[in-house]
């Protein structure tokens, strides 16, 4: 995002939230540079380690076509916090053959979170962004369906934490997207309501926890796994990227 960026989208300063929520994987990193080499690296590892071809299962398993390296956009790999989507690989190991003890064995093994320092790429320059909504008055939170661990050092990597008023993540006992309690707790901490809220996000789920949060703007962006048609369903606004936020 060119620095010279510090004037909201007409539509976004008509909208006039008090925060802005952001999904994290497909909407503030890229989606397909984070999880698909490391689904293609854990399924590898697995089958390695048991000498069962498991990585055809666990694709169709997580929802992730290795030919066209498609990520289904309701699948697990899209969706589930890390326990949820281990869950569904030790399902898959016992599926290929495994007992269930020695599925947990390979996967105390070899299971492993994303790297954040090789894995998350910014689609925009976060720092720029976050800064310009804060000089509008904007609060910046995020909402995401990765676990906490993984989510903050992800941000903390690229120094982003400072400028985020609230992280809500998959493992904070809160229901899943599309439920609407990860947008309550937001509005609840940082003591605005829902409607003062407007949500970015580049998942159907994401628009659609808006909607049942009675929230402000849902805002669909075209950088993760959805297809446009899709997100037009239920999207107050539709744009490319995050950068499209700024003018």
């Amino acid at each position: 995002m060119p620095p010279n960026r510090t004037t909201l989208l007409p539509a976004l300063a008509a909208m006039a939230p008090a925060v802005i929520i952001f999904d994290k994987d497909g909407t503030l990193i890229e989606f397909q540079s984070m999880w698909e080499p490391w689904i293609t690296a854990i399924a590898g590892a697995l089958e390695t380690a048991t000498g069962l071809p498991v990585t055809a299962p666990l694709f169709a398993a997580v929802g992730f076509e290795p030919e066209s390296g498609r990520i289904a956009p309701a699948g697990p790999l899209a969706l589930l916090p890390p326990p949820q989507l281990r869950a569904v690989t030790a399902r898959a190991l016992v599926e290929a053959g495994l007992s269930a003890a020695e599925a947990e064995a390979a996967l105390t093994l070899h299971w492993a979170d994303p790297d954040p320092a090789t894995l998350a790429h910014p689609l925009t320059d976060l720092h720029h962004l976050f800064n310009t909504l804060h000089a509008h008055g904007i609060k910046v939170a995020v909402a995401t369906s990765d676990g906490r661990r993984p989510t903050l050092a992800t941000l903390g990597q690229r120094q982003l934490l400072e400028a985020i008023d609230v992280v809500v993540c998959g493992d904070d006992n809160l229901p899943l997207k599309p439920a609407p309690d990860m947008i309550l707790e937001i509005c609840r901490q940082l003591g605005v309501s829902p409607a003062q809220a407007a949500m970015v996000g580049d998942n159907v789920v994401d628009l659609q926890m808006a909607r049942a949060a009675n929230a402000g703007p849902a805002i669909g962006v075209l950088s993760g796994v959805c297809l446009p048609d899709d997100l037009a369903r239920e999207a107050d606004l539709l744009l490319n990227s995050i950068d499209d936020l700024l003018v």
